[in-house]
């Protein structure tokens, strides 16, 4: 059962943090760090922080990037399925001088 709750977590993220365009080796690092945090949970309800994160945790950087990702994502454990709107992910365009940050919280079970 864990490989394919491995195999479910890593396909869904993969997905979503490609869309987001990150690297494969940018999402790989992603979801090492990730899975063994999520993989104990039954399920996990999985949302980016896009606006929210950025409005509360200003960032400046000297000298200024071209282009700016930053990845937040927010889950829950969850002892329960339950059924959500799929969250619209925008994708990121890279320019030359780029800063990518992801970052994470769990809220509380």
């Amino acid at each position: 059962m864990d490989s394919l709750i491995f195999s479910f977590y890593y396909e869904f993220l993969q997905e979503k943090l490609a869309q987001i365009w990150l690297t494969p080796k940018e999402y790989n690092e992603f979801i090492v760090y990730w899975y063994p945090k999520m993989q104990n949970n039954k399920y996990n309800l999985i949302h980016f922080a896009w606006k929210e994160y950025t409005d509360s945790a200003p960032l400046e950087i000297t000298p200024k990037p071209d282009s700016i990702l930053r990845v937040f994502m927010v889950y829950k454990p969850l002892k329960e399925y339950i059924t959500i709107p799929e969250q619209k992910i925008s994708t990121f365009e890279r320019k030359w001088f780029s800063v990518i940050e992801w970052w994470w919280s769990e809220l509380e079970k």
